[in-house]
């Protein structure tokens, strides 16, 4: 994989873009005219993304019925600079009907264990807390 974050010549926003020829917006969010991802930021979207998608299609081959769902990552990040993060939270909100609590458990120790190579690269780092929410569609 190839990455690059290209200078707008301007304040201090960049454009990334990668192998797939997706762009996306940085900023340091100290200037406020800014707009884009923080980097941190968008290491935690780029968390919440790889193991949702594990989840969610482990889910799907498990045929389980979620009408919606939802990560979310929270960081808590450290007091002296580099503010690295000390500790994460992942939650998985889900919809649906009927949805089994083990499959869940089992989809995101799977994702943790296994399949999402930024959650294995940040366990190695930050202890990362997993937690789930099931709401049953009426």
């Amino acid at each position: 994989m190839k990455a690059k974050a290209t200078w707008k010549n301007q304040g201090l926003l960049f454009t990334g873009t990668a192998d797939t020829g997706s762009e996306v917006k940085l900023a340091s969010g100290l200037d406020k005219g800014e707009s884009g991802f923080r980097p941190m930021e968008l290491l935690a979207v780029g968390l919440a993304g790889c193991t949702g998608m594990d989840v969610i299609s482990i889910l799907q081959k498990k045929r389980q019925d979620v009408s919606s769902f939802e990560v979310q990552v929270e960081t808590e990040s450290a007091q002296d600079y580099p503010r690295v993060w000390v500790k994460a939270k992942i939650k998985y909100l889900i919809r649906g009907r009927d949805v089994n609590p083990s499959a869940v458990e089992r989809a995101m120790q799977l994702s943790k264990d296994r399949y999402c190579p930024a959650q294995n690269m940040f366990n190695k780092v930050v202890d990362i807390d997993l937690e789930y929410e099931i709401v049953e569609d009426k």
